[in-house]
């Protein structure tokens, strides 16, 4: 059986293959070519929704979307579903992290506390659909640290950890992410709703 990875965004799609493949023996994950619906929703869940209900009816496929972003305690959960494009809407991931760093940069380390929010959602092409969430929270380092993440992991500090997102392996982020989170929660739902 195929399933199709509602997102242009190469990273996402490496991420995911990595955390779904190997608990969803005998589906196949596909990344998604078609057009990118406009994300008008008001929360994370209405716009991993959208993005997966225009994938399903675009390629009549089970399709898996997700909406996630960065939280911050400060700003009233700011930037949120906003976080990818904070700076504008290039969507330029450097811009937003530096804006981001701008706003906080007077604020103490013991009120730098965020979080990022991730909802998966599941939509199949006869219009079923289910959604879960997950956070991870932690707190906003000074400056960036670490390449091996994108978005805001660079300046991202987990909670027990001292090193931040883009320092952790990939294998440790598959497993500790609110991508990974999310997705570990959604595995269930596929595997009720496609039998996998």
């Amino acid at each position: 059986m195929q399933i199709v990875l509602a997102t242009h965004n190469a990273h996402k799609v490496d991420e995911l293959r990595r955390i779904l493949e190997p608990q969803l023996p005998g589906i196949e994950v596909l990344a998604y070519d078609g057009p990118e619906p406009i994300e008008d929703g008001a929360t994370f869940t209405e716009n991993a929704l959208i993005k997966a209900r225009a994938a399903a009816t675009h390629t009549g496929l089970p399709a898996i979307a997700d909406d996630s972003g960065i939280c911050v305690d400060v700003l009233g959960g700011s930037p949120g579903i906003f976080s990818a494009r904070w700076a504008g809407p290039a969507r330029d991931s450097e811009q937003n992290l530096r804006l981001l760093l701008w706003q906080i940069s007077d604020i103490a380390d013991d009120h730098r506390g965020a979080h990022f929010t991730c909802v998966a959602a599941l939509a199949l092409p006869d219009g079923a659909e289910r959604a879960v969430s997950a956070e991870w929270p932690g707190q906003l380092l000074h400056e960036p640290n670490g390449t091996n993440g994108f978005g805001y992991d660079p300046i991202f500090l987990p909670d027990g950890y001292a090193i931040s997102a883009a320092e952790l392996s990939a294998h440790v982020k598959n497993q500790v992410s609110h991508r990974a989170m999310a997705f570990e929660a959604l595995i269930p739902v596929v595997r009720e709703i496609l039998g996998g």
